[in-house]
């Protein structure tokens, strides 16, 4: 069973919680983070993106940076814009878009759960990524940034985040500029934080990495780490644990993750289409916007027409977790048989668009003659996610995208 635990956080004072939170810092490159945090001394883009403060072009690696966000980190906390909760909480974040809110428990899972299964995983990591946050954790001795975890809903522990949420005003509420609503409790009742450490315990199997694999892994490997260098070891160390926001998996929804491809692999674009309708019913859907309204089905955008594409029977198969994804028929039927594209981790021929911007942005790139063609999918459900997970494979590049992304900054959990 999952082992989730509440923990001491160190968070910012209710006036500066706004200022002080921002965007996970893989959404943005050195560039945006500057612009984000320019003329806000309080962003904690100053430990998470500290380049910002370094000059210009340096190296995001260097020990230069690193070293600024440790003495950033510290300024934070002696200037009293960080401050430590003097006990052991579970705290309930919730994020509203679109009139939908979520409700996740913020709480500590165990690096060992990760090693032994128990959370579980939909993607690879890249060691160079992984390394990176490993340093940013051992330097600051902290987890700065949540990672996004979901579970199969529990109705007990529904019930508990109805009660307090219902009962108690919550600590920050707020808008970001990107529109979307962030409000946060802090479950003060001791009966409460025991209750829920035991329902995870004794109710919840397993827990899922939703988005946040390569910090989850940084995390893990940290605590390994300490571990092995500890010769007092007890497994009750706070090492033993970092940060996550728990979702439960009814309440989440994964949003279209689409592609956008250069070139033609020099077919003319009659003999791309002729191609396509190997694997593919073709319809040509006219000048207005069309977006795929089920599984197996796309829609393309080519020359400033949209087509919609359905899947031929044959070319997904059911019974697979894998085989079954949209994904893996646009990448077996499509860029491999006819764009000739083989690793969508390394080419540089297409390009990924978060279904968050819309199709109006695979159409701008188009029509700009950046790209050649553009294919929007359906989403992939919770459900899908999980049975991949729990089939002990691994998604295809680029497969979900969730929104909104946890703020970074409303609490922070120290080793």
């Amino acid at each position: 069973m999952a082992t989730v635990k509440p923990f001491k956080g160190l968070r910012p004072p209710k006036d500066i919680a706004k200022e002080l939170s921002c965007l996970p810092y893989d959404v943005m490159n050195s560039e945006e983070a500057a612009q984000i945090a320019a003329g806000n001394p309080y962003s904690l883009l100053h430990i998470t993106k500290s380049e910002i403060d370094c000059k210009k072009g340096i190296d995001i690696h260097s020990k230069e940076v690193y070293d600024t966000s440790v003495a950033n980190f510290r300024k934070f906390i002696e200037k009293g814009w960080l401050v430590q909760d003097s006990e052991e909480h579970f705290y309930i974040y919730a994020q509203t878009m679109n009139g939908r809110t979520q409700y996740g428990i913020v709480g500590c899972a165990a690096c060992q759960d990760y090693f032994d299964g128990l959370i579980k995983q939909h993607e690879l990591t890249r060691p160079d990524k992984e390394d990176d946050r490993m340093i940013h954790i051992r330097v600051n001795n902290a987890n700065l940034e949540p990672v996004f975890f979901s579970y199969k809903a529990v109705p007990e522990i529904d019930k508990i985040v109805g009660k307090i949420v219902y009962n108690q005003e919550p600590e920050y509420d707020f808008v970001s500029d990107d529109g979307f609503g962030h409000h946060f409790w802090i479950v003060r009742d001791k009966q409460y934080n025991l209750k829920i450490e035991k329902l995870f315990a004794e109710k919840v199997p397993f827990t899922y990495v939703a988005d946040g694999h390569h910090r989850t892994a940084a995390a893990s490997r940290i605590g390994k780490e300490r571990m092995a260098a500890n010769p007092n070891h007890t497994g009750n160390e706070d090492y033993n644990f970092f940060m996550a926001v728990h979702f439960p998996d009814n309440q989440l929804a994964i949003i279209d993750y689409n592609r956008l491809v250069k070139d033609l692999n020099d077919l003319s674009e009659s003999d791309f289409m002729l191609a396509l309708g190997r694997s593919f019913e073709v319809y040509l859907m006219g000048t207005e916007i069309y977006k795929p309204t089920a599984l197996h089905e796309f829609s393309m955008y080519l020359s400033g027409k949209w087509y919609k594409l359905v899947a031929r029977k044959g070319t997904y198969d059911d019974k697979d977790p894998i085989g079954v994804l949209d994904v893996t028929i646009l990448s077996k039927h499509l860029f491999e048989r006819i764009l000739n594209v083989t690793d969508l981790r390394t080419t540089q021929r297409v390009d990924f668009v978060g279904g968050i911007r819309g199709p109006e942005e695979l159409k701008r790139r188009v029509d700009s003659g950046e790209m050649k063609a553009a294919f929007a999918l359906y989403p992939v459900s919770m459900q899908q996610l999980i049975n991949i997970a729990d089939s002990g494979n691994i998604m295809p590049p680029k497969t979900t995208w969730f929104e909104p992304k946890l703020r970074s900054g409303l609490v922070i959990h120290q080793l």
